[in-house]
């Protein structure tokens, strides 16, 4: 009798472990869910509605940091939404870089502006305010003349830049300025032609003796080079002449 009884009792063990343990293995491991998308949601908000379908959250990082995304914010997920996988698989959830990098200032003057914008977007700079300033020079137009933030300092991505543009001066008819060329060193005939040639004339001529340099080379100009001056301006200059027999 008591033999009959243990055996009853390993049977009905059997049966409970078979129904606990065996069944729910054998019925779940041909089972298949359908992966929620949780992307754009914060990443406890998108842990818990993957843990509700059994899934397991993983946590991972974009390569690039997005200034315009939240730290905390799923931007994508692997596997991807709506595939079919076994209850308990890990979801991978990319989350934005939460440091902001760094980079050096890149040397910005001298390029056209829309170039200077183009790498300053690259590096996750934005452009806060530009500001003109009237040039002479055509070569300028256009160009930055100077940034707010020096190159080589190192700046945070997401960093405020200003930036100062040449924009050419549009004068009246009339009006045309030019650069006053060196004639220092010229002989007088050199100067007076280099400066005709430039739409110039020559001025006041004044002549000063001396027994170390060369007779009839100019010596002193006014305005001085590269100064912008109206068409038809004069260049008073100083000419050596020979020195005084007797002197």
């Amino acid at each position: 009798m008591k033999t009959f009884l243990f055996r009853a009792l390993l049977v009905v063990l059997a049966f409970v472990a078979f129904d606990r343990l065996v069944l729910p293995f054998y019925t779940s491991s041909g089972r298949q869910i359908s992966v929620p998308d949780v992307r754009n949601m914060s990443y406890a908000e998108a842990d818990r509605k993957l843990r509700w379908a059994g899934l397991e959250a993983k946590k991972s990082y974009n390569v690039r940091y997005l200034p315009n995304v939240g730290p905390d914010i799923v931007i994508d997920q692997v596997p991807s939404p709506r595939s079919s996988v076994k209850p308990g698989r890990n979801v991978y959830l990319v989350l934005n870089r939460q440091e902001k990098p760094s980079y050096a200032m890149p040397e910005l003057a001298g390029r056209p502006e829309n170039e200077a914008r183009q790498v300053l977007a690259r590096i996750g700079m934005i452009v806060d305010d530009v500001q003109y300033q009237a040039v002479s020079n055509p070569d300028e137009d256009g160009k930055v003349l100077s940034q707010a933030v020096p190159p080589g300092v190192m700046v945070k991505i997401g960093t405020a830049v200003s930036l100062i543009v040449g924009k050419l001066a549009v004068e009246p008819e009339g009006m045309k300025r030019v650069v006053v060329p060196e004639v220092l060193g010229m002989s007088f005939d050199q100067a007076r032609s280099t400066l005709l040639q430039r739409g110039l004339k020559v001025g006041r001529i004044t002549y000063e003796s001396s027994a170390i340099l060369v007779p009839n080379t100019v010596i002193v100009q006014k305005p001085s080079v590269n100064t912008f001056v109206p068409v038809g301006q004069p260049v008073d200059v100083t000419v050596v002449s020979k020195e005084q027999s007797g002197q």
